[in-house]
């Protein structure tokens, strides 16, 4: 028979001591942030979209000040870059230090200026139509799943609705028809163009992220903690906001950073198709829409429509990378 462990007081302290004589630390553990942040860091795609989203959105903050240092006012004409016979610019482009991307045909506007201001325009959009959407999708999602029942229903039914509903069709008439009122309503300049690209984009896209939430949430209602939440009184919002939604998180940074992109896409298409932000201001869809008269002049398509391409690419490459570091199945 063999003699009985002893685990006395003196033998406990001596481990740590003799742990910190070898030159070793105590194991510390580590939470699902830290887990996450360290797959994403070894993901270098997703790193480098990332920073690309920072260095977009540091841009569109500080345009004035970019243009004040390597370009001009974005609406200022340049007539003396404009070749007076063929209204094109002089060179072809017009590209020099003064004019990093060049001048627009016929007027001699700066299309680095135009670039970096059409960042505030799609960028803002982008973000704030991706919030609404995030924020009325989770709420219906997480009330449907949560509560199931007629509530289900009633809530599936106007998902159903949203997503048959033609938006591109919707976003033309009503951004069309709501522009002719500009002058009757307080709103001035550019402002109800935004504030109606906002709504439209925003309000009509929140039922995809709402059925991803939905999904979760009819997992996550039969868990363990949720049941002991139940037994100890807790009521319905309180489990919804304190226990279920603390879960949601991952999925919803994930299809925020996925939702970006295709709202800085459908903003410019609205541009595009003469229903965004009008002229003057300038937006990469209207820079575009400007350019298609201009085939011979390929620079002035080429950098509106580039910014278009790294901006949608970055967030999708930030996107998946996130979504890898915050599955907890993943292996990377």
């Amino acid at each position: 028979m063999s003699a009985p462990l002893d685990v006395s007081g003196e033998e406990m302290r001596a481990e740590p001591e003799a742990v910190a004589k070898a030159g070793g630390a105590p194991i510390q553990g580590r939470s699902l942030g830290q887990i996450a942040w360290m797959r994403l860091k070894r993901d270098k795609v997703a790193i480098t979209g990332g920073l690309v989203v920072v260095l977009l959105i540091l841009v569109a903050i500080f345009a004035p000040l970019l243009v004040g240092w390597f370009g001009h006012p974005p609406n200022e004409f340049h007539q003396e870059m404009i070749d007076t016979l063929t209204m094109q610019p002089k060179g072809g482009s017009g590209i020099g230090k003064d004019f990093l991307f060049g001048v627009e045909p016929v007027n001699g506007r700066d299309l680095f200026s135009r670039v970096v201001y059409g960042a505030r325009i799609s960028l803002l959009v982008a973000f704030f139509a991706t919030l609404l959407s995030v924020v009325i999708g989770t709420v219906m999602g997480i009330v449907a799943g949560y509560f199931g029942g007629w509530v289900d229903t009633l809530i599936s039914r106007a998902m159903d609705i949203f997503l048959a509903f033609p938006l591109l069709v919707f976003a033309l008439s009503l951004v069309g028809v709501l522009g002719q009122f500009e002058t009757q309503l307080a709103v001035k300049g550019d402002t109800l163009r935004i504030l109606l690209l906002i709504f439209v984009i925003g309000f009509f896209n929140w039922p995809y992220i709402g059925r991803i939430i939905r999904g979760q949430t009819l997992s996550l209602r039969e868990r363990e903690f949720v049941d002991a939440a139940r037994s100890l009184g807790a009521r319905g919002p309180y489990i919804l906001f304190r226990e279920v939604l603390p879960n949601l998180i991952a999925p919803i940074l994930i299809y925020a950073t996925l939702l970006i992109p295709t709202n800085v896409l459908f903003e410019a298409a609205l541009s595009f198709l003469g229903v965004g932000i009008q002229p003057p201001t300038a937006t990469w869809g209207g820079m575009l829409s400007a350019a298609v008269k201009y085939y011979t002049v390929p620079h002035f398509m080429f950098f509106p429509g580039m910014a278009i391409f790294i901006t949608v690419l970055a967030f999708n490459l930030f996107g998946d990378g996130l979504r890898d570091a915050l599955d907890p199945k993943s292996s990377r």
